[in-house]
């Protein structure tokens, strides 16, 4: 057993070389690889109460069995998460398909679309005494257009300018307003018509549902919008499909309605899409009243830029090492493989060679000793050998003395013994020569 230990302490000795060129190697791997991504960020929601602050309430705590902080911050609506995104407010925002395409190209290409979330149907209430079979109709009744700078105001105002109805044909009598304020107006009756735009799970849209002092009402030439506002879809209302109770809507109705669109600005850190898409899959996994089970998160709008793990994701599902490990371990290891590959094809042929490297420096151990050997040998040879021989003599058996301290794995002895030999050997042949010139007449 000690000499094992002998043995192994000789050969790690022996290759003492490569610890500093591993750990040279192995900084070099923490020193290039990419940070990890930050485990928080920050996403404009809309108005409490909204349909995308509820959705964003959902995601954050879905977010947060993975670890991941996401703070919610409350904006005016869609207009307003794009100036919070553009000014590095915020990484993340639901913003309303199409309002990107207020933007300028250039402040667009800031901008990356991670998915779909959900479709916003566009509502219109009307009271007890209103008649509307188009948007034309409107002109003669007391409208709620949305808020200023709202999402509801952003496509009412491109539904009426595909009519041919600008701004300044707005009635006096249309109002700009939304949300709860516009809906208590409606039903005390200020007003004869309302726009709203919201899921239909929405708490507003389902008070308005069930309120039997108005009734929902069905748009016509939707095909004939779609073409000029493909940022819009087409959606399809059943009869009793908001409140069965009430028979909200009492017949099929069509509407239209944007998408809401989860958008990163340019501090969102790209590796981070897998985790948060994943988790949007899991919130809306149940589908809605309008939207089938499995459906979002959805491809993001052309009109976007789309980045390449959130093209992976729609393509082939999460990363391979994300489907089994949790992402923060799962995005360390992915970053570190990279860069491992290049160093075990540069370790490969270093450990390789820790072999014969060993063998030569183990026998250079031995062979070393050979160089006063040969001397002597090249000497008698030539006859050259100085007078004293018994200093050369004495030399010899110090160095056999020495030779004796010589350690080498067990694997190497006979190659030592053979020196030993080769030694002792030498030694004899200069006894035999000084014995050969004390006996010679002088």
């Amino acid at each position: 057993m000690r000499r094992i230990l002998r043995d192994l302490k000789i050969m790690l000795l022996t290759n003492l070389w490569i610890v500093p060129v591993v750990a040279a190697l192995v900084g070099a791997l923490f020193y290039f690889v990419a940070p990890p991504p930050p485990m928080h960020a920050r996403m404009a929601t809309g108005a409490v109460g909204g349909g995308y602050h509820t959705f964003a309430e959902r995601l954050r705590d879905e977010l947060a069995l993975q670890g991941f902080s996401l703070d919610l911050v409350e904006s005016a609506g869609s207009a307003d998460n794009l100036d919070k995104l553009g000014r590095g407010d915020v990484e993340l925002a639901l913003v309303q398909s199409g309002q990107e395409l207020t933007l300028s190209d250039e402040a667009r290409s800031t901008l990356n679309g991670l998915g779909v979330m959900y479709r916003e149907p566009l509502w219109l209430f009307l009271g007890d005494t209103a008649k509307f079979e188009r948007l034309s109709d409107l002109i003669k009744l007391r409208l709620a257009i949305g808020s200023a700078n709202s999402g509801t105001q952003a496509v009412t105002a491109a539904l009426f300018a595909a009519n041919r109805i600008e701004p300044p044909q707005y009635p006096q009598h249309w109002q700009q307003m939304g949300g709860s304020k516009a809906a208590e107006a409606l039903i005390a009756g200020e007003l004869d018509a309302a726009f709203f735009v919201g899921p239909a799970e929405n708490a507003l849209i389902q008070r308005l549902a069930a309120e039997p002092k108005v009734r929902l009402a069905s748009l016509r030439r939707t095909e004939a919008y779609l073409a000029r506002l493909p940022y819009l879809s087409r959606l399809e209302v059943g009869e009793g499909m908001l409140d069965m109770q009430h028979n909200t809507p009492d017949r099929d109705i069509v509407t239209l309605g944007p998408v809401a669109t989860l958008v990163a600005g340019e501090a969102f850190h790209p590796s981070l899409t897998p985790l948060i898409l994943e988790a949007a899959k899991t919130v809306l996994k149940h589908g809605s009243l309008l939207d089938p089970a499995g459906s979002y998160p959805a491809k993001p709008p052309l009109s976007l830029n789309t980045l390449s793990e959130a093209e992976y994701y729609y393509d082939k599902g999460l990363p391979i090492l994300q489907r089994y490990l949790p992402f923060r371990i799962a995005s360390l290891a992915d970053r570190y493989i990279i860069l491992a590959i290049p160093l075990l094809v540069l370790l490969f042929p270093l450990f390789k060679a820790i072999g014969p490297i060993y063998q030569w420096r183990i026998r250079a151990r031995i062979y070393r000793w050979y160089k006063h050997l040969r001397e002597i040998d090249q000497q008698l040879y030539k006859g050259s050998l100085p007078s004293d021989l018994d200093a050369e003599i004495a030399r010899l058996e110090r160095l056999e003395d020495e030779l004796a301290r010589v350690e080498v794995p067990l694997s190497y002895s006979s190659e030592l013994y053979e020196l030993h030999i080769h030694l002792r050997y030498v030694v004899e042949r200069l006894h035999s020569l000084k014995a050969k010139n004390q006996a010679a007449p002088e």
